[in-house]
């Protein structure tokens, strides 16, 4: 259980969070239940407990310091050269405020799939358990490859921003969410595509008149 919320995180051997970082080992013919959790961050610090449901209840703390963040993005390019993740879809995203952000990540290594495939806003990690809510991960693997897609429901303005998908053994992928508020998105698209065009026209004309004044 972590404390600072009282989130239960594992019973057993089952895990009760959709963050994939989390998992629990627990070794066969052992009386160790060991918590894991992979790529580590500093929000993680904090105190954990064990409970054991006997009676008196038996129940051990532990305090977890994290000293350093390390640079996962940079790590991974170099060891992962080859082996490249890819999100579906343009670039950039566009959501009318209050619909579903949907991003699905691909990761086409057959040999080794990930063992995990995290996903950041920003330079923080999705936190499924966050008081938003509403935000969820559907990870499926096949022989194509294995699939992971973030959901984030009722999106807000606070969405918008860069998404990454990590997986633990390829180069991550990144596209840009733009929740839009009020405007639809198809004609959010056509409005920055004329302005863009309104831009380079504007752009020649300019240049054109500066070829003639200087004959």
């Amino acid at each position: 259980m972590r404390k600072r919320d009282l989130h239960i995180l594992t019973s057993g051997i089952h895990t009760y969070t959709g963050d994939q970082r989390f998992s629990v080992r627990h070794p066969d013919h052992s009386d160790d239940w060991d918590l894991h959790i992979e790529y580590v961050q500093k929000r993680d610090a904090g105190v954990y407990e064990c409970q054991v449901n006997t009676e008196p209840k038996i129940n051990l703390a532990v305090m977890l310091h994290v000293d350093d963040l390390t640079s996962l993005g940079a790590t991974k390019n170099a060891e992962f050269k080859d082996a490249q993740a890819s999100i579906s879809g343009p670039p950039e995203v566009y959501v009318k405020k209050g619909s579903t952000i949907s991003l699905t990540c691909t990761v086409n290594v057959h040999s080794q799939p990930p063992s995990s495939v995290l996903w950041y806003h920003g330079s923080a990690v999705v936190d499924f358990d966050s008081p938003r809510g509403g935000i969820s991960l559907e990870t499926e693997k096949t022989e194509a490859g294995t699939t992971s897609r973030l959901l984030v429901t009722k999106a807000l303005l606070s969405d918008s921003g860069n998404y990454t998908c990590m997986p633990s053994n390829a180069s991550p992928a990144s596209t840009i969410v733009h929740v839009l508020n009020g405007e639809h998105p198809a004609a959010m698209q056509t409005s920055l595509a004329s302005t863009s065009h309104r831009q380079m026209a504007l752009s020649l004309l300019l240049t054109l008149l500066a070829a003639l004044h200087s004959r």
